[in-house]
């Protein structure tokens, strides 16, 4: 009997990495859910079959990623990894002139060089069974929007990173592809509301009688943004053609929103695609009022 392929899924604990966790079990994949906390595993387990299993993984934590790697190593054994999903990540907003910068780089340790930690692991075991590689972005690694911009940077960052790596993987068989989705039903975002609230009262008080409106209107945007975002079944369908097709794309948007933003951004001059996004905003804020 054929040993069925084995993904790993990082940030498999919630939302989107949950729900890409669920689908490639259910379709038959042999599944490593990396989670951070045990009761997360237990839960993940329980309503999975027993072709899932997990891992403990926070990507900051290089002794983590170790020791994971080599779990991961003793399961498949030579069979190596038919795929690594990164997707593992947080979203971290406030205003440039004021972020401090621990929070800047708490943003980049997790959504890029933890990104970056966990593949430089895996890609021996992607090697042996020329597996693939799905990053998972955002359309704000192509068009940032205010007031969240550490979160767009990070994701601008994993833009750059997946180019690279299809590039410098090309001659191993190994594919990389970034999914680049809009606004998403996501717990990542109910998260994204109280780390704005937080700013708002740990940033000094010019900072909030400057920006302290701005701050309070993308609490309310991201609360609505998760309410109306897509299904993140629809990302997933996107990970599965990243993972499944001969010819998988380097990129795939995912969402009118995010299908809209890249055109507005790609062939419209700046000025005027800034002009759009801040009337959009605006009008936003009213309605939300």
């Amino acid at each position: 009997m054929t040993p069925l392929p084995t993904i790993v899924v990082t940030g498999a604990s919630t939302g989107i990495g949950e729900a890409i966790a669920r689908r490639l079990d259910q379709t038959g994949y042999r599944v490593i859910a990396a989670v951070r906390k045990p009761e997360d595993a237990a839960r993940l387990s329980a309503a999975a079959s027993d072709r899932l299993s997990t891992v403990i993984l926070d990507v900051t934590s290089a002794d983590q990623i170790a020791t994971a790697a080599r779990e991961v190593e003793s399961r498949v054994g030579d069979r190596g990894l038919a795929g690594l999903v990164n997707n593992a990540g947080v979203a971290i907003g406030g205003p440039l002139e004021y972020i401090p910068m621990e929070l800047v780089r708490r943003q980049f340790e997790v959504n890029v060089f933890g990104l970056l930690a966990v593949t430089q692991a895996f890609l021996p075991l992607l090697r042996v069974a020329r597996g693939r590689i799905v990053n998972i972005g955002s359309i704000a690694g192509k068009a940032v929007s205010p007031m969240v911009v550490p979160y767009g940077m990070s994701k601008h960052a994993v833009e750059a990173l997946s180019d690279g790596l299809r590039l410098e993987l090309a001659d191993t068989g190994i594919e990389t592809a970034v999914i680049e989705p809009g606004a998403v039903k996501t717990p990542i975002w109910e998260k994204g509301v109280s780390l704005l609230a937080e700013a708002e009262r740990v940033l000094p008080r010019i900072a909030v009688d400057r920006y302290g409106r701005r701050l309070r209107f993308f609490g309310k945007l991201l609360a609505h943004l998760n309410e109306a975002g897509i299904s993140p079944e629809l990302v997933v369908d996107a990970v599965a053609h990243a993972l499944q097709s001969p010819n998988p794309r380097a990129r795939y948007l995912v969402g009118r929103d995010a299908k809209l933003r890249a055109a507005v951004s790609r062939f419209l001059p700046s000025r005027w695609a800034d002009r759009i996004l801040l009337d959009r905003l605006a009008k936003m804020e009213r309605q939300l009022q």
